[in-house]
């Protein structure tokens, strides 16, 4: 059968948690297939930071996300055009999805002006101006080649209130008909709509009902994890994965921290994507399940060991965590052999998560992983809620234990205190 009569994308649902709303699936696509839930790095530019495709691929690294905005400016459509692709221009083998440049509207707002058009841009390089409409936004995409691709959608700041959330909601369900118009590689390509709302329930669920209206082969959340409190974000989440379609995957936009990713696997999501483990290793930090290994600290000069002994990077299988502060932020290397840990551990992270829903254990993964992650610390109020919403309960914090035993003691005094003045009083008079 030629690839052409085989949907450039596929997706199967391979194993369900019993309990919550986890899945492991099989996503196929032109250049490879991926096991979800799965992390993409970030590689703006057509590159992570620090680290080299032949590496990606040692870590199994399958699919990787890259910038429509950025790359249409530099090295733009003529240049990738002309490559065959941002897999040839960059030597990467593998998946790639592409974002639609709608995020810029947030980061780069002061640059930005919105209207029903489109975008129009100035460039931080140049000044220059550059109108991204959704069809400018696909023409980009089309020539970068991208196995998924997403609409240009109207993005607002995830705190802000008031008729403007509705009207970019509304914006982006109009735009992403317009997307669908201009994709001119559907036999290659897919792409995927964005929920939007903000943080309105009625209008994320108006937003979900209309995008499955459409013929496409995925969905993603946009609009989250940018400012709003912990409670409304996982709400979002768990509304959004209510009503999405279960054959299909299900996209979490920017979403990298460790803690969130387990939560938001259990609300049902399938793929996510965040700059968090190569930014945090140009700081000089790793990422270990307890949380990060600030390296730069004096503590780590004489200690031999690696960062974490059971990663089985390069990184961890040669160097110690005394040779990285010697030179973590004072030589470039740092960034590399940072940058190889982190995102081996968030591939590992996941692929954790895939193996315990596969022999369907994963509410004792939860519950193992949350406890190395916060340790003595107790667990955040927001976590415990939204793994109980899917039927996750979290054993209680000993801490908080032995603070409502003291609490409780504390009372039972009062009242005997208490009790005790009333019948002296009661004696005296």
């Amino acid at each position: 059968m030629s690839t052409r009569t085989i949907p450039p994308l596929t997706y199967k649902v391979v194993a369900e948690c019993s309990v919550s709303k986890a899945r492991a699936g099989l996503m196929t696509l032109r250049h490879s297939e991926v096991n979800t839930p799965v992390f993409m790095p970030v590689g703006t530019q057509g590159t992570l930071k620090g680290i080299l495709p032949d590496q990606l691929i040692e870590l199994n690294c399958q699919i990787l996300l890259g910038n429509t905005y950025h790359l249409g400016l530099r090295p733009g459509i003529e240049t990738l055009r002309l490559a065959g692709g941002l897999h040839k221009f960059m030597g990467w083998p593998r998946a790639i999805l592409t974002d639609s440049g709608g995020f810029q509207m947030v980061s780069l707002l002061q640059l930005a002006e919105i209207n029903e058009k489109g975008v129009n841009f100035r460039s931080p390089f140049d000044n220059s101006e550059c109108m991204l409409t959704p069809e400018h936004s696909i023409q980009i995409q089309n020539a970068i080649g991208a196995d998924i691709m997403m609409q240009l959608d109207d993005v607002v700041k995830t705190t802000t209130i008031g008729p403007r959330v509705e009207e970019a909601m509304e914006r982006t369900i109009r735009w992403v008909d317009r997307c669908i118009e201009a994709h001119a590689r559907d036999d290659d390509q897919s792409l995927f709509p964005i929920v939007q709302g903000g943080l309105d329930v009625p209008l994320r669920q108006r937003c979900v009902s209309a995008l499955m209206e459409r013929q496409v082969r995925g969905f993603a959340v946009g609009g989250l994890s940018g400012g709003e409190s912990k409670h409304d974000f996982w709400r979002m989440v768990d509304v959004c994965t209510d009503h999405l379609p279960r054959d299909k995957p299900r996209y979490l936009m920017g979403v990298g921290f460790a803690a969130d990713l387990v939560v938001c696997v259990a609300l049902g999501i399938d793929m996510f994507d965040c700059v968090f483990p190569t930014r945090t290793a140009r700081f000089g930090c790793a990422l270990v399940d307890k949380g990060q290994l600030n390296l730069k600290q004096p503590k780590y000069k004489l200690d031999l060991e690696p960062i974490d002994k059971e990663c089985e990077c390069s990184t961890c299988k040669r160097y110690t965590r005394s040779y990285l502060h010697h030179i973590a932020t004072n030589e470039s290397v740092s960034c590399s052999l940072l940058s190889i840990h982190n995102v081996a551990y968030q591939l590992r992270l996941m692929r954790g998560m895939r193996e315990a829903i596969e022999r369907d254990e994963f509410p004792q993964f939860v519950s193992d992983f949350m406890g190395r992650h916060f340790g003595k610390d107790p667990i955040p109020t927001w976590i415990r809620q939204a793994l109980k919403a899917v039927n996750i309960e979290l054993p209680a914090d000993e801490e908080k234990q032995d603070q409502q035993t003291k609490q409780e003691q504390e009372q039972a005094v009062e009242v005997s205190q208490t009790a005790t003045s009333h019948t002296q009083h009661e004696t005296y008079i």
